[in-house]
C-alpha cells in the first residue's frame, strides 16, 4: 500500500506487480476460454468429447510470428486437438496438407491450393464473373447484396455458371421467378433487359470441373425446374380462382384467420381500415369510394397459395391478382404498396389512394395496440409499432399532408372509435399514442440535424397533431437558430423571461399587459416599443398564412433592439410606474416571442 495526494487530498493506493508472461501462453489461455465459450446459435457436440463448435473441429492452426519471421506454435490443445502451423487446401483441387509461417504466407498459400481466404474478394469475384457472362449474353443480373454476402460465404474457389430457364415458367411473373430461385437454390436472377423478363440464372459452384461445370448446371436446371412447376402451380391456381369468382373472393378465409386475440381477425380488421381509408381519402386528396375498395381487397392475397409460399411476396401479388380481376389500376397499386413505407429509406407511395390505404392500415395498428396496452417497451417491439409510427409520419411529411390527427374526428380518434366499437376494448389514449408519435418524429428529425429541444419548442405549441405543421415550424426555427440573430435573440429572450419570471415570484402579480411607450425614458426603450408593434403584426400574418420561416425572421429581427435595449435600459428602476412599465414590456417580448415556439424548452 501507498499513500498519494490527490485533488481530493491523501489517498491509499494498492500496488499489484504481476511477473510478465510468454505472448504464447497467454494467447492459448485466452484463445481455449473463447473456443469453448463462443455463443453460435447452434452449435454440436461429436465423439467423446465436451467441446460444442458449430461444426466437428479436426485441426487447428495457431502460431505467433517473431519479429525475425520465425514461427512459434502456440501450445494449446482442445479435446485432445493440439494446435499445429499445418493446413489444406480445397477438400478436392488440392487437399494435401501444408505448413505456413504467417498470415500473409497463410492467405498466399491458400489461394495457390484453390482457396480464396476473404469474403470480400469471394463476392467480387463472383459479381464481376456473373455480371460480364451476362453481359456477354445480352442480359443484366438482378442486384441482390444480401444473396451475394450468402453465396460468397457459403463457397471457397467460386465458378460462376449460368443457366437457361425453361419456356414453360418464363411467364410468371418476374418477383416470383426472382424469389423462387433465391429463397430455394440460391441462384441469381438474370433479366432481359428488353422485355423485363428473368430468363435465365446465375449459380456459383464450389470447384472447377473437367466439363467446365456442364453436369453442375444440368443438375441445377433439373432441380430448379421442380421448383418452378410448384410456384407455375400456385400461380395458376390463384389466377383461377380470381377469374371464375373475383379476387374478392380471397379475403373470405381471412375471418378465420386470427390478428390477434384481443383485436379480432384479419376480416374485421380489414373492415376497420376501409372505413377508416374512407374518412382520410378527402383529406389526402384520394377518391373515398375507391379508397374503400382499395382497402377491401389490399390484404387478399393474404389467403393465396403464392403468398403462403413466398410471403415476402404480399403485396406485390395482391397487385397482379387485382390488375387480372380487371380492377381499377389505382386499386391494384394499393394492394402492393400500402405496406410501404417499411424503413427509413424505402421509397413513400405519392398516389392519393394507396396514402390513404397506407395510413389507415397503419393508424389501425397504432389505435389497436395502444388500446390493448400492448405498447413498445425498451428494445422490446414485437408488433413493429415503431415501424408503423416511422410510417405514418413519412407518409405526412412525405406527400406535405395537412392532417390533425388527433383532433375531433381526425383519423387517430376515428381509429380509435372503431378498434373500441368493434371489439369492445377499452378506447386508446389518444394523447399518449400523440407523445409516442412526436417521440418517433424526434428520432427522425435527428437524423436530419434538428436538435430534439428545437422539436420540444415546437410541440408545445398548437396544432402539434399536423406532423407537417410541427416539421415546417421545427426548420424554420432550427434554421433561425443556426444564425447569429437567432442565438443571440435566445439569449436576449431568455434574459428578459428570466428578469419577468423572478419579478412576478417576488411581486406576487403577473405582468402581462399595460406597457405604454408614453412611460419610455431612453430612445433605446422606445426604439423596442416600435419593434415590438412590428414584429407583431409580421409574425402574425405570417402565422396565419403558416409561413414559419417569415415568422421565424420577423422574431429575429428583435435582436438588436432587445440587445440595445438591456445595453442601456435599467429594469429594476427606482420609480415603481417605470419599472412597472419596463416589465409589461419585457412581458410583451416573452408574448411575442411564445407566440412563435415556446423557446423556454431550448437548451443553452
Amino acid at each position: 500500500m501507498e499513500e498519494r495526494d490527490t485533488p481530493k487530498g491523501r489517498v491509499l493506493y494498492a500496488r499489484i506487480e504481476r511477473p510478465g508472461r510468454p505472448a504464447a501462453e497467454i494467447v492459448a489461455e485466452v484463445l481455449e476460454r473463447t473456443i469453448r465459450n463462443f455463443p453460435w446459435p447452434k452449435s454440436m457436440r461429436w465423439g467423446s468429447g465436451s467441446l460444442r463448435w458449430v461444426r466437428p473441429l479436426h485441426s487447428i492452426l495457431c502460431i505467433i510470428t517473431a519479429e525475425d519471421g520465425t514461427a512459434e506454435i502456440v501450445p494449446l490443445e482442445i479435446d485432445g486437438i493440439a494446435a499445429g502451423d499445418r493446413t489444406a487446401g480445397h477438400r478436392f483441387m488440392a487437399p494435401d496438407g501444408f505448413a505456413v509461417t504467417g498470415f500473409e504466407d497463410y492467405e498466399r498459400r491458400l489461394k495457390r491450393a484453390h482457396v480464396v481466404l476473404s469474403a470480400e474478394d469471394r463476392a467480387e469475384t463472383i459479381w464481376n464473373d456473373a455480371t460480364n457472362m451476362a453481359f456477354a449474353s445480352g442480359m443484366e443480373v438482378v442486384e441482390d447484396r444480401g444473396l451475394l454476402a450468402e453465396v460468397a460465404g457459403l463457397v471457397e474457389w467460386p465458378v460462376v455458371l449460368m443457366g437457361r430457364i425453361g419456356d414453360a415458367f418464363l411467364d410468371l411473373p418476374p418477383e416470383v421467378l426472382q424469389t423462387s430461385m433465391k429463397e430455394h437454390q440460391k441462384f441469381f436472377s438474370v433479366r432481359n433487359p428488353k422485355t423485363g423478363r428473368i430468363e435465365r440464372f446465375v449459380t456459383v459452384a464450389n470447384r472447377e470441373t473437367a466439363d467446365d461445370g456442364a453436369t453442375i448446371l444440368a443438375g441445377n436446371e433439373k432441380v430448379l425446374s421442380a421448383r418452378l412447376s410448384d410456384a407455375k402451380f400456385f400461380w395458376e391456381n390463384d389466377l383461377r380462382q380470381v377469374h371464375a369468382e373475383g379476387f374478392e373472393s380471397m379475403a373470405a378465409p381471412l375471418a378465420d384467420v386470427t390478428f390477434h386475440n384481443k383485436l379480432g381477425s384479419q376480416a374485421e380488421r380489414i373492415a376497420r381500415i376501409a372505413m377508416l381509408a374512407r374518412e382520410i381519402a378527402p383529406q389526402v386528396g384520394a377518391d373515398a369510394e375507391r379508397a374503400q375498395q382499395a382497402a377491401g381487397i389490399a390484404k387478399a392475397d393474404l389467403s393465396s397459395e403464392m403468398v403462403y409460399e413466398f410471403p415476402e411476396l404480399q403485396g406485390l401479388m395482391g397487385r397482379y391478382y387485382a390488375e387480372a380481376a380487371g380492377l381499377p389500376q389505382v386499386v391494384a397499386n394499393a394492394a402492393q404498396y400500402h405496406y410501404a413505407p417499411l424503413g427509413p429509406s424505402d421509397d413513400v407511395p405519392a398516389e392519393p389512394v394507396t396514402i390513404a390505404v397506407a395510413l389507415a392500415d397503419k393508424l389501425d395498428t397504432l389505435a389497436g395496440f395502444w388500446a390493448i396496452d400492448e405498447k413498445p417497451t425498451g428494445s422490446k417491439d414485437p408488433f413493429a409499432l415503431r415501424r408503423a409510427a416511422l410510417g405514418v409520419i413519412r407518409l405526412v411529411l412525405g406527400n406535405d399532408l395537412k392532417l390533425a390527427l388527433a383532433s375531433e374526428g381526425g383519423p387517430l380518434v376515428k381509429a380509435r372509435d372503431a378498434i373500441a366499437t368493434g371489439t369492445g376494448d377499452a378506447a386508446a389514449d389518444v394523447a399518449d399514442l400523440l407523445g409516442f408519435l412526436h417521440d418517433r418524429l424526434k428520432v427522425y428529425l435527428r437524423d436530419q440535424g434538428i436538435r430534439h429541444d428545437v422539436i420540444d419548442a415546437c410541440i408545445a405549441m398548437p396544432g402539434n397533431d399536423d406532423l407537417a405543421l410541427l416539421v415546417k415550424r421545427a426548420r424554420a426555427l432550427s434554421e433561425v437558430l443556426g444564425t447569429d440573430d437567432g442565438e443571440n435573440l435566445l439569449q436576449g429572450f431568455k434574459r428578459a423571461n428570466n428578469i419577468l419570471t423572478q419579478a412576478e415570484s417576488a411581486d406576487g402579480v403577473e405582468y402581462s399587459f399595460g406597457a405604454d411607450p408614453k412611460f419610455a425614458e431612453k430612445d433605446e426603450e422606445r426604439a423596442l416599443f416600435s419593434a415590438l408593434d412590428t414584429a407583431e403584426g409580421q409574425i402574425a400574418a405570417a402565422l396565419e398564412q403558416e409561413d414559419f420561416a417569415a415568422a421565424m425572421q420577423a422574431m429575429a429581427a428583435l435582436r438588436a433592439p432587445i440587445d440595445a435595449f438591456f445595453e442601456a435600459v435599467q429594469v429594476n428602476a427606482d420609480n415603481a410606474t417605470v419599472r412597472r412599465n419596463r416589465l409589461n414590456l419585457l412581458s410583451r417580448i416573452r408574448t411575442i416571442c411564445l407566440g412563435v415556439a415556446d423557446l423556454t424548452r431550448i437548451e443553452g
